[in-house]
């Protein structure tokens, strides 16, 4: 699955510039967005749209997400090239995720670099990242790969049916970092997990799967497929931030701290608040509550996350998870190509072991 994250990598890219271009000019508006009604202002969409869609994507990424998709097609039998437009799609939507998220809980860093807001402005930020929501739904609208009605159809309902989960997951997160006690459960953590992860997992799958016309029973288990694997990819997330502010991880590209820093409760929070003495679960809380921690309260958290084996515990969870990944896959081989179907059971390790 390396090999295809390189290999695929500049023809993403191409594709991106191809829909997203970095220079916006009245032509590109009126063939993407129609003739207006009286003027464009080609020099403010500039400004406010395409600069900094473009500051975030020129910061890199895996783009695992299109390389998933294009993974599924090749699986399917299908040609990737064909696909390509499509392909971006869960890719600019989870690129708006992210801008959207940083300004949600005031994060300082993205991919090594300011977050966006920090950089644009809340303003400029939240409406880059709302607009990536929806310019990728034009590529289904200019139907490349000529899709039939009924497929194009199937495409928008699923993703409006996903896309509306992100946001319930989204909800519950913000809310459990706002609160200062602990009170969620495991399986609660996970739901917001496979909501606010998992449904973008869940699109480059599904969306594969419309696109080529696969019957209903491959598209249920290559969801699946998606949406744990996308658990267990946010769960390699958290673990990261951890071992990264420990000194034991890859260049990360976030605060020293992040996730504490932000009160977020993740498994691990809940797992140390849960098997931790008392008196260090309080104290755990404690520093999640408080807007403003020192470096050494960050460490203090961070030590007693490790203390209590918090990141041993969310790696088997990681673990298992990628394991009935590839029991879906496993359920369905014999309507695959044998050779993406290597890269999706190589994928799932990719995820979880990962150091970066």
């Amino acid at each position: 699955m390396q090999e295809a994250l390189a290999s695929w990598r500049p023809a993403i890219d191409e594709t991106i510039v191809e829909w997203l271009p970095q220079e916006i000019d009245a032509a590109y508006l009126e063939d993407f967005f129609g003739e207006p009604r009286f003027e464009y202002d080609t020099k403010g969409v500039q400004s406010a749209l395409s600069d900094p869609i473009w500051d975030l994507l020129e910061r890199g990424g895996k783009r695992w997400r299109a390389v998933l998709f294009l993974v599924f097609i090749e699986a399917f039998g299908e040609d990737p090239e064909a696909y390509l437009p499509y392909a971006i799609i869960p890719e600019i939507l989870h690129n708006g995720t992210i801008i959207v998220d940083d300004v949600e809980d005031g994060a300082t860093m993205r991919r090594g670099e300011p977050a966006l807001h920090r950089v644009h402005g809340e303003d400029v930020a939240l409406n880059a990242g709302n607009a990536m929501y929806f310019l990728p739904l034009k590529i289904l609208t200019h139907n490349p790969a000529n899709l039939s009605e009924e497929t194009r159809l199937r495409a928008y309902d699923m993703l409006m049916y996903e896309l509306n989960r992100t946001h319930l997951g989204q909800g519950m997160d913000i809310c459990w970092h706002n609160e200062s006690a602990v009170r969620i459960s495991t399986q609660q953590y996970l739901e917001m997990s496979a909501c606010k992860t998992g449904c973008l997992g869940r699109i480059v799958a599904q969306l594969a799967a419309i696109v080529a016309e696969q019957p209903a029973e491959i598209e249920s288990a290559v969801a699946t497929y998606a949406e744990q694997t996308s658990i267990a990819f946010q769960i390699g997330d958290d673990i990261l931030d951890v071992e990264n502010s420990l000194g034991r991880a890859g260049d990360f590209g976030k605060e020293f701290g992040n996730d504490i820093r932000e009160g977020k409760k993740t498994l691990l929070v809940l797992h140390a608040i849960e098997t931790a003495d008392s008196d260090r679960a309080t104290r755990l809380e404690e520093i999640l509550a408080t807007d403003e921690n020192t470096d050494a309260d960050i460490s203090e958290a961070l030590q007693i996350l490790e203390d209590a084996g918090s990141i041993d515990y969310a790696r088997e969870c990681a673990l298992e998870l990628a394991e009935q990944a590839r029991g879906e896959i496993h359920g369905i081989e014999d309507e695959l190509e044998s050779e993406a179907v290597e890269k999706l059971l190589s994928f799932t390790e990719f995820v979880v072991e990962r150091d970066v």
